[in-house]
């Protein structure tokens, strides 16, 4: 029997998934799992390349791009794990991760999903790994840098827990979609992700239905590696429209009718935010164009997490490749990509 379904859906990130998946294959697992890769029709020849190297995984090839939610949703009517772990295609995952979250929820039945300790390619904490509900309020005060002032209070800053220690497991609301780990159960009674979000804000949509169906969300200190979306520039225009977009469905969904005033400072405030981003995007120079690879390089041959954290920890700020990889020829660069032969 399958204990664990996990889901990744890829766009374009062959490499980051690449990654992804040896860091799965290096996990210690005394149980069953499987593997979902659903490609919203990249054109980097993903399927191709990730098939030769990692056959075992199941493949879902879309001739169009549907989105994060449609995508997800494909493969968890497939799913036959007792839990099913939504799961970024740029993400290295610790060798005990799988299990360790595995077995919390195996000792507490009343838990429907639970997220973990992020950390970014620098070894710096994701604040999104753990999160409150965004009522209006809470939106408001992270919109218009409230929660930046008073991070440790949990009047202002109740968006991104900040008075939670990230080092502790606590009962939290909201999960990130980019490590998503849920009981089957709860999904069935939840329902799938809400496709109206074409990217961004489903995970906050799925998180509360799962609570409104009777179960707890939580947050373990395990931890992993998420780079962030580092394949794209959030300058840009496109990614301005859409994350705001998401936020505006989330807010007409869940917030019609309760707390209208600070409900439409709010969207005041999303609207001016978005305006002030793009015009922004503008201005400042593009990012220069790097291979599309992680910072962190796995190999079947090499490197284990806890050695990957430490190279981390002591090339921080120093190197954008901090390990070599005899497999994709990637060594260690100085604020950018070398490659061998280069």
């Amino acid at each position: 029997m399958c204990k664990i379904s996990i889901i990744i859906v890829n766009y374009n990130v062959k490499y980051f998934l690449e990654q992804c998946l040896l860091s799965i294959e290096k996990s210690n697992l005394p149980f069953p799992i499987e593997i979902f890769v659903v490609d919203n029709a990249s054109s980097d020849n993903s399927v191709e390349y990730l098939r030769a190297k990692f056959p075992n995984v199941k493949y879902i090839a879309n001739k169009k791009n549907y989105g994060f939610s449609t995508a997800n949703n494909m493969a968890i009517k497939q799913a036959k794990g007792d839990y099913i772990l939504l799961l970024n295609p740029d993400t290295v995952l610790g060798e005990n991760v799988l299990v360790n979250v595995a077995d919390h929820m195996d000792k507490n039945p009343r838990i429907g999903a639970c997220g973990v300790k992020m950390i970014n390619g620098k070894g710096e904490f994701l604040v999104e790994s753990k999160r409150g509900f965004p009522t209006p309020w809470a939106s408001f005060c992270k919109i218009f840098g409230l929660s930046r002032m008073f991070p440790r209070t949990k009047f202002f800053d109740s968006y991104n827990l900040g008075y939670l220690d990230k080092d502790d497991p606590h009962q939290i609301m909201i999960l990130s979609g980019a490590f998503m780990f849920m009981r089957k159960e709860a999904v069935e009674k939840a329902g799938l992700l809400d496709e109206t979000f074409f990217m961004y804000g489903e995970d906050i949509d799925l998180s509360y239905r799962i609570t409104q169906a009777g179960f707890i969300n939580y947050y373990l200190p395990e931890k992993i590696i998420h780079y962030k979306g580092e394949s794209t520039d959030k300058r840009d225009v496109r990614y301005v429209r859409v994350f705001y977009k998401a936020m505006e469905i989330f807010y007409k969904k869940h917030y019609s009718t309760h707390s209208r005033i600070l409900s439409l400072l709010v969207r005041v405030a999303i609207n001016f935010h978005a305006n002030y981003s793009k015009k922004s995007w503008m201005l400042l120079p593009k990012k220069k164009t790097l291979s599309p690879l992680p910072e962190v390089i796995l190999s079947r041959e090499n490197q284990t997490f806890g050695q990957i954290i430490e190279h981390m920890s002591k090339s921080a700020g120093q190197a954008d490749f901090l390990i070599y990889s005899p497999e994709t020829k990637i060594a260690i660069g100085s604020n950018r990509v070398k490659k061998e032969n280069e």
